[in-house]
């Protein structure tokens, strides 16, 4: 059985990982954790007692993180204090902030991931495909769009699906388009044209389910590491 800590337990996405984790026998949710800053916060959730201090952490196996930057990089010290693995989907990470990252995983295993969804894992395959064969030869552009609640723009996906992108065809993708609308939870598209055709790659996220789905395979994933970084 893993232990199990998620972070940011009364948000949207930790909601779901909860919920979700507290039907697999493979685990057990040894802390739940929320920020201090945070109004309205419950005493518990799904029955859990929910913790405002990092010591809660002592004893799991994985922490399970999709909070703020800044909130991460704080469970980021205490997970290598206490000899915790760590998932991480926080999005909107600065480039010293994700140094950090990659120097923890020298300590504790990690599993970094713009986005933990399956579907756009087997996009990002797809999308190294066609920038190999489209080469130069095909314009890029990408588009999301995201609920209106969603801080950092372009979302991480976008960002990971440009860099691939880039990186296969060479050429740089100069436009990525940001939406946010409504409750979307999240929609990205990116597209190859030339003067003869056009090629889209399109994936729909239908429920939050697929990115809480996806970190908890990480976190089996992540049970039997010691140190490492991985997406």
């Amino acid at each position: 059985m893993i232990k199990l800590a998620v972070s940011g337990c009364c948000g949207r996405m930790g909601q779901r990982i909860t919920a979700l984790a507290l039907k697999d026998k493979v685990f057990k949710i040894s802390a739940l954790l929320e920020s201090k800053n945070r109004l309205d916060v419950p005493s518990t959730s799904h029955g859990l007692p929910v913790n405002f201090e990092h010591d809660a952490l002592k004893g799991s196996r994985v922490l399970i993180e999709f909070t703020a930057p800044d909130a991460t990089i704080e469970h980021l010290k205490s997970c290598q204090k206490y000899c915790v693995n760590m998932v991480i989907g926080t999005t909107g990470l600065s480039k010293a902030q994700i140094a950090q990252i990659k120097k923890a995983s020298s300590k504790i295993a990690v599993v970094f991931s713009s986005n933990m969804s399956v579907g756009v894992n087997l996009v990002f395959g797809l999308i190294r495909q066609a920038a190999q064969v489209t080469g130069k030869n095909y314009g890029i552009r990408l588009t999301e769009t995201h609920h209106v609640h969603k801080k950092d723009a372009p979302s991480g996906t976008a960002k990971t699906m440009a860099e691939i992108a880039g990186q296969y065809s060479k050429t740089k993708v100069k436009d990525i388009q940001s939406l946010r609308e409504g409750e979307v939870i999240g929609d990205h598209t990116i597209t190859f044209e030339s003067d003869v055709d056009l090629i889209s790659i399109h994936h729909h996220a239908k429920t939050r389910d697929i990115f809480a789905e996806g970190s908890l395979v990480a976190a089996k994933f992540l049970a039997g590491k010691k140190t490492g970084l991985f997406n």
